[in-house]
């Protein structure tokens, strides 16, 4: 599978990774993205072409490589970003600032389009070095909800100067990330391992629910919701766990399946196919997690292309599961896990997937786009 990937060297650490979004309508498959960096000297949001299509070789495989569109330079490690709609981008900043730039495809720039300086600080907004870093940011077009170091969580419109919400102790610990539920709650993860659910029609500055992990108090660092179920999160964190959680019921995970040797950066569910998921970590690898149910059909081990893929199979397959990620423990019944990148040794930051494409980048200062994720 490796033969799928194409690489490109960019001498900057890169912390995020985002497909731009395709059109409601579109059948072709992503081809743009977006990068972010931390970490050096200058950092920089740029934007990404995958290549050229034409490249292709006889056997329909793809031998281009991305090619840098336009960038820019960006004050403060990238912390996070998201795409707000096919030309706009918002970016987390670790000086707290929240930036939305355009990409002008007509001319291939980017342009600073507006700016919410500190929108996260720890002391006041006023003293100069006042910025705490804003670590996650979820779009919903045109609202935009931002959290941070300082616990703090704003609800900005993409349209407006000023916050139409700020919830400023929302928590008394880190913030790391931040996903929308449905359009009037979100749901947020905490340093001491805490998940919180948000209605932003309350007035009241108060968490609707709270979840947590038993006992240790790890720090959750990632959250996703599973894009057809919106009761399924999955979450990530130090210990490098994923963690799954039916929001309808109790208040911890439903299952914890052990993943990464360190810190778990993302997780990802598929957007259109949520029965395959994706995470990355600290620790050099990149999972994917695949319960769709032909795979009870595959033998119990199997190595293959230098892809260590442990089949788990078991004798009685519950076929009326609603979905797979809610049994208590998905991977016996019918779970593939795969690492995509098996000889990876720096942290894999950032991870996106959109149709059959997978974009990633690493501190190794290198992204990494595979267009044949399902081949």
């Amino acid at each position: 599978a490796m033969e799928d990937v194409s690489a490109k060297f960019v001498s900057q650490k890169i912390s995020r990774t985002r497909w731009r979004p395709l059109p409601a309508a579109a059948l072709q498959p992503p081809d743009l993205f977006a990068t972010g960096s931390w970490d050096n000297e200058d950092n920089r949001v740029s934007i990404w072409s995958v290549g050229d299509l034409g490249n292709a070789g006889l056997n329909g495989e793809y031998h281009g490589e991305p090619h840098l569109l336009c960038d820019i330079q960006h004050n403060g490690d990238v912390m996070d970003m998201q795409f707000l709609d096919q030309e706009r981008i918002v970016v987390a900043s670790s000086t707290g600032t929240v930036t939305i730039f355009r990409h002008h495809q007509n001319n291939q720039t980017l342009s600073a389009n507006h700016r919410w300086e500190k929108a996260h600080y720890h002391v006041d907004q006023d003293t100069s070095c006042g910025g705490a870093a804003c670590t996650g940011v979820v779009c919903n077009n045109p609202e935009i909800v931002t959290v941070g170091e300082d616990g703090r969580i704003n609800l900005f419109r993409a349209d407006q100067k000023d916050a139409v919400r700020t919830i400023d102790n929302a928590d008394s610990s880190t913030l790391h990330a931040v996903t929308f539920l449905r359009t009037t709650e979100i749901l947020t993860v905490n340093s001491i391992g805490q998940l919180k659910i948000w209605d932003l029609r309350q007035q009241r500055n108060e968490p609707s629910q709270i979840f947590s992990l038993a006992g240790d108090r790890v720090p959750l660092h990632c959250v996703d919701r599973h894009p057809n179920q919106q009761h399924i999160v999955a979450t990530g964190g130090q210990d490098g766990m994923l963690s799954i959680w039916d929001i309808r019921q109790g208040t911890m995970p439903v299952s914890l399946l052990n993943a990464h040797e360190a810190e778990m950066w993302e997780v990802h569910f598929h957007p259109s196919d949520p029965d395959h998921l994706f995470t990355c970590s600290e620790d050099g690898s990149l999972w994917h997690w695949d319960t769709s149910t032909s795979v009870s059909e595959k033998p119990s081990f199997l190595h293959q292309g230098g892809r260590s893929t442990a089949y788990l199979s078991h004798s009685t397959i519950n076929q009326s599961v609603v979905s797979a990620w809610l049994s208590n423990d998905p991977t016996k019944d019918r779970m593939e896990i795969t690492n995509l990148i098996p000889n990876q040794t720096l942290s894999v930051n950032s991870l996106d997937v959109l149709g059959p494409c997978l974009v990633y980048g690493t501190d190794a200062e290198a992204i990494y786009v595979n267009r044949q994720l399902f081949a």
